[in-house]
């Protein structure tokens, strides 16, 4: 007989405060975050920036819906930990009588019949491993951000029914149990699929154990295939692992966070949506993973950015799209939902996508460049994609002198950014390297002209004679940590008198300890709190450049301890505490960590 019934909302027992130890799961359709506790707490359905299933991780400090919980009776200790070279992560729950648990956590992803199977599908199996543990699971999920589901039942399986899809829980585990939230004994290993509402097809213990090899052996495999640096092995396996989480496989997108609506510091209101593609963070992923060899997300994302660049037809490139390509992402407040530790508020979409950012047009460029000199690859960019890419470098030529909003987004102010502007002398100049090696070389003269006017105007309009620094803008006298990566776009070279002193001037100005702050000045919502991540390991790089190695291997250490027990990190740390804030887990940080560990690290000479 099938029922229709809410699940009843009750409290937990223990509801811990909502902090970074998260440790995500995924297969690059899905993912899920796994808090502390072992308890799923975000995860969006069908893809990254759909309707989250579990939201319990913005549901304040005592949330009643979108949790998935396995709870050990009488539990006093909980181990977890990824296996090697994976992100299945195994929790571990003991009680002071000896009794245990373990919980592996997964969404399946291997190769089958020729294609990734990657369904919209999260795998739990729970086994006894000491004594004779009992148990809770409590499944809560959610809808229309932070509403509870009704479901209906069966034999071996309970439907929730989400406002614009169901989902499906198939289980071995007793089903009344499951709905009624009841302790049990168990007493041999059990299996939960929740997936789409279709019925399983097979033995469930069986293709859930086989989907769990299947899936290790994935992941193992595409780890085999990073070229690593010899030390800080474990930290660039791990940021390499969750950049791909990060990106959508079926489009090749890839989001800046997994998350929505963590704030960049307390009660700041700064709270974005970071679960869509921005043309800028994916530039520096695909940059990061590129230094290890994983071509794969590259490929991917070119066939995305591509479409990007048909569907503009040479005229403006937003700053993010939708994972999907999709150009319009409204941002809406959700209130039911309090927001992480009951700081609100909760915003889906990114206003940003109406924004002027003329940045956007350098990293399309810089992230496709690649594809013109890489044998390696499966598809070469050819004269037909240099063509298209010539488009965009027209926009860059004629906006790089134009005000925008700046990669710092902001909202009520525009400048000509320096940034900006760089990132538009790279798409001019890397658009000559492409002629050239095309064989194009009235192009190449063409594209190494314009390149050359507009270095000339940011030398003369963002320097500051009476400061021996370059601007943050052309207008002012302003500091900015994006100047430091006039050193990474190979505008100013290392030992260049202008870059050393306008580096001297934003690490005195902007580094706070051990971190580094964007700016120092009021922006929409006042002065920054917080330092921002990546702005650290920018710092990193320029001090190693600069010939300062000790300093950058020391401040890279402190950087690796502040990860989190998953061995991530978010978007902002405060400076005084050294807690973490912001969306998580950020692809800027973990592109930071990747960068600094390549470039410090003892070259394999050393150790063979």
């Amino acid at each position: 007989m099938m029922t229709a019934t809410p699940l009843a909302p009750r409290p937990f027992d223990s509801n811990p405060t909502p902090d970074m130890n998260l440790w995500p799961i995924g297969n690059c359709q899905v993912s899920a975050l796994i808090d502390r506790t072992g308890t799923f707490v975000w995860g969006c359905v069908p893809r990254v920036d759909g309707d989250p299933a579990f939201c319990a991780l913005l549901g304040g400090d005592a949330p009643e819906t979108g949790l998935w919980a396995i709870e050990l009776e009488g539990s006093a200790k909980t181990t977890q930990a990824y296996i090697r070279n994976t992100p299945i992560l195994v929790t571990r729950h003991e009680d002071e009588a000896g009794n245990a648990v373990e919980v592996t956590d997964f969404c399946p992803r291997f190769v089958r019949e020729g294609r990734t199977y990657r369904p919209t599908s999260f795998v739990r199996i729970v086994k006894p491993v000491a004594g004779s543990p009992r148990i809770r699971i409590r499944l809560r999920v959610a809808t229309n951000w932070g509403q509870p589901t009704t479901h209906t039942q069966g034999s071996n399986h309970i439907r929730f029914l989400m406002d614009d899809q169901t989902l499906r829980l198939t289980t071995d585990a007793p089903v009344g149990h499951i709905v009624g939230e009841r302790w049990f004994r168990l007493e041999r290993p059990m299996h939960l699929f929740l997936g789409p509402d279709e019925s399983f097809a097979g033995v469930l213990h069986e293709a859930a154990e086989a989907m769990l090899t299947r899936t290790k052996d994935e992941w193992r495999h595409w780890v085999r295939g990073l070229a690593t640096p010899v030390e800080w092995q474990d930290v660039v396996i791990r940021a390499a692992i969750t950049l791909k989480l990060c990106q959508h496989e079926e489009t090749g997108a890839i989001v800046a966070a997994l998350t929505t609506s963590i704030p960049e510091h307390a009660g700041s209101e700064r709270n974005w949506d970071y679960r869509y593609c921005w043309i800028r963070d994916a530039y520096y992923t695909v940059q990061a993973l590129n230094r290890l060899g994983a071509l794969d997300v590259l490929e991917g994302y070119l066939e995305y950015l591509r479409n990007i660049v048909d569907a503009s037809k040479g005229g403006h490139v937003q700053p993010l799209y939708g994972v999907g390509g999709e150009a319009t992402l409204v941002e809406r407040v959700a209130p039911a939902l309090p927001g992480y530790r009951g700081m609100g508020p909760v915003r889906v979409g990114n206003q940003a996508y109406e924004q002027i950012q003329h940045d956007a047009y350098g990293q399309i460029i810089l992230s496709d460049v690649q594809a013109f000199f890489d044998q390696r690859l499966f598809r070469m960019s050819s004269h037909e994609d240099f063509k298209s890419l010539e488009l965009v470098g027209d926009r860059a030529w004629e906006t790089y002198d134009k005000p925008d909003a700046g990669l710092w987004e902001l909202r009520t102010k525009a400048h000509v950014h320096t940034y900006s502007a760089a990132m538009c002398w790279a798409a001019c100049d890397r658009l000559a390297n492409a002629a050239g090696v095309l064989g194009l070389e009235d192009r190449r003269t063409f594209w190494n002209a314009r390149a050359d006017t507009i270095r000339k105007t940011i030398e003369t309009s963002a320097w500051r004679e009476e400061t021996q620094r370059i601007s943050a803008t052309f207008g002012g006298d302003d500091l900015d940590a994006s100047l430091i990566q006039l050193l990474d776009l190979r505008f100013f070279a290392p030992d260049d008198p202008r870059f050393q002193s306008t580096l001297k001037a934003v690490e005195e100005g902007l580094r706070r300890g051990s971190h580094m702050l964007r700016y120092a000045t009021e922006d929409d919502f006042g002065l920054p709190h917080t330092a921002f991540n990546v702005c650290t390991f920018w710092l990193i790089e320029a001090l190693h450049a600069t010939g300062r190695t000790a300093d950058a291997c020391a401040l890279f250490a402190e950087m690796v301890a502040r990860r989190t027990p998953a061995g991530l990190l978010s978007e902002d740390i405060d400076p005084n505490t050294g807690e973490l804030w912001g969306n998580y887990p950020q692809t800027y940080s973990l592109v930071g960590l990747i960068n600094c560990a390549v470039l410090l690290s003892k070259p394999w000479s050393a150790v063979r």
